[in-house]
């Protein structure tokens, strides 16, 4: 059985492979040059990648699965498809991938029932459940066996910046505006610090993990707040240079639009809460360990959330969303 589903999503991944080959540079080997930027911008044409993924037979209801760019398009398919083929055996329901349009975001997507279900960071799920009454299902677990993360907050590998305290006067990169680790908690550690947005000569907002690294490795920043897993990666690998990691704070998780039935809820948590990758599920599964939830899920509920959501209005982020400003490191 588990080779008939790795072939059923390896043709799957195929198809996106050619639309991702013709209409996005991935840069596979993005690093294999000192400095060489990574180019995943994103560009690929959304709607042709879920013509490819969607199911054109209308049997019975099919939920659909929506999530939060994290690694680019193709990476982000490959580790999602298995692992919803796991969440359909488990719970009987027939679940697709559907990816995130230009002119949306996974917020109104979750929100409006254009998908049923997301993977979410923390930040967003707290302004979906704002706006929309989404809710939340489950927590994703790391490595420690935690349902909670860090960001990093990174530099050049051969930068002389030894402390936070240093970031003060620089130019400094995040990632998307509403993500938790690439946004919210490098603001929090800043703020400990005493540094606020006006005390940076100059910041951006880059929209994604790698490509908040790219503006580091390129020189177009002098630091940046990541998630903590692709920072050690690339620790690892010599091309940034870790300065600091934040507390932990609740993880991204799986939420689904208010309109969901319970019995369809509950069907899901339960199967979140026994996914196993690291034993039973593992050999379907793809680099599942790159994940933010390496080590399956815990329930959650909106109350784990409050912490941050206290951060977001502190920040001027939410409850005063003007406050919040959006710069760019061509000042």
């Amino acid at each position: 059985m588990i080779h008939q589903y790795w072939d059923f999503y390896r043709i799957r991944i195929l198809m996106i492979w050619f639309v991702v080959s013709v209409f996005l540079p991935l840069g596979d080997h993005a690093f294999a040059a000192e400095r060489q930027e990574i180019n995943l911008n994103d560009i690929i044409g959304i709607e042709q990648l879920n013509r490819l993924i969607e199911d054109k037979k209308t049997d019975h209801k099919v939920f659909y699965f929506g999530f939060d760019l994290r690694s680019g398009p193709l990476e982000d398919a490959r580790q999602y498809l298995p692992f919803l083929d796991y969440l359909s055996r488990a719970t009987g329901l027939k679940l697709k991938l559907k990816f995130t349009s230009k002119d949306s975001s996974i917020i109104e997507d979750v929100g409006l029932g254009r998908v049923h279900f997301a993977a979410i960071g923390a930040v967003s799920y707290v302004r979906a459940k704002e706006r929309y009454a989404v809710q939340a299902i489950a927590r994703g677990v790391n490595k420690l066996g935690k349902a909670e993360y860090q960001s990093a907050i990174v530099v050049a590998s051969n930068s002389p910046i030894q402390s936070l305290d240093e970031i003060r006067g620089k130019r400094f990169a995040f990632g998307s505006l509403t993500s938790t680790q690439g946004h919210l908690i490098p603001r929090i550690a800043l703020k400990k610090r005493g540094i606020s947005l006006e005390d940076l000569s100059a910041f951006e907002y880059t929209g994604s993990h790698r490509n908040c690294a790219n503006a580091v490795v390129t020189g177009r920043a002098d630091a940046c707040g990541m998630q903590d897993t692709m920072a050690k990666n690339l620790s690892q690998k010599g091309q940034v240079r870790i300065l600091y990691l934040s507390d932990y704070y609740p993880s991204s998780g799986i939420a689904a639009n208010k309109d969901v039935p319970k019995e369809i809820i509950d069907k899901i948590r339960r199967a979140l809460v026994d996914f196993d990758p690291l034993g039973r599920d593992k050999k379907a599964l793809y680099h599942w360990n790159n994940t933010e939830m390496p080590n399956g899920f815990r329930a959650s509920t909106g109350h784990d959330y409050i912490e941050l959501q206290n951060w977001l209005v502190n920040l001027g982020i939410i409850g005063g969303e003007g406050k919040a400003r959006n710069g760019a490191l061509s000042q």
